[in-house]
């Protein structure tokens, strides 16, 4: 039986393909002379939604999150070429974190909380020697107040990525969709959010990650090395 290779994160690969080489082909290829709004917008468009394609295929595992930044790009696509009030794109900006946020509160209603699937899982912690410690500490019950208020955080940050597309889309996107302004302006939001709101967003995430580690090492007396999963 073949299996799928492991996903590897490539941050800087994700960098370009999904943030610099659109931004570039939005505010430099988009002219008359060159691609034109339609031609720049597709291939802009194209970076992304071929990268996560390739993604979903390759590793042949279901990303909820990477098919949320698939349909955003099909969103953005069909925004820019049927010519729509450009307010769509503030809300579309906005929805896709804010659904993200949502699903993740209406997660811990049932067995399969994404919290755990996000940071608490056998492929990141020794998740079996946690839950042995914890029941062995009498702490299940403590450490699992604590990883609802880490679902909470990770909501919130969810909750400000949605807040921060809207009005970077709001104050940078305010030309007609279908016009060679409003790629430039695309671009431009495409590169400014990196640093206002993805970098944000990371460190809120590595915050958050802390605060877990820290909460189940006062819970189980066990260091770092020992809640990770051995390579």
């Amino acid at each position: 039986m073949n299996r799928s290779p492991e996903h590897k994160p490539r941050p800087m690969v994700d960098l370009i393909v999904s943030v610099i080489l659109p931004s570039f082909i939005l505010m430099k290829l988009s002219g008359e002379d060159k691609l034109g709004v339609s031609g720049g917008l597709m291939l802009a468009l194209a970076f992304p939604l071929g990268w996560g394609v390739f993604e979903l295929v390759k590793y042949r595992k279901f990303n909820f999150i990477a098919l949320l930044g698939l349909v955003s790009v099909l969103l953005t696509g069909s925004i820019g070429l049927f010519e729509l009030d450009n307010k769509w794109l503030a809300i579309k900006e906005a929805s896709i974190p804010a659904i993200i946020g949502i699903a993740v509160l209406v997660s811990t209603f049932t067995p399969y909380p994404l919290v755990r699937a996000l940071l608490f899982n056998a492929a990141i912690m020794d998740v079996e020697a946690i839950q042995n410690k914890l029941e062995e500490n009498n702490s299940v019950q403590v450490f699992e107040r604590k990883l609802m208020k880490a679902t909470y955080f990770v909501a919130g940050s969810f909750a400000f990525s949605a807040i921060m597309n809207y009005v970077l889309a709001k104050w940078i996107v305010t030309s007609p969709a279908g016009t060679e302004a409003f790629n430039e302006e695309l671009g431009q939001m495409t590169l400014y959010s990196y640093p206002m709101i993805a970098i944000p967003s990371m460190v809120m995430m590595m915050a958050i990650f802390y605060y877990l580690w820290r909460s189940i090492h006062k819970a189980t007396g066990l260091k770092l090395e020992d809640l990770m999963v051995k390579k």
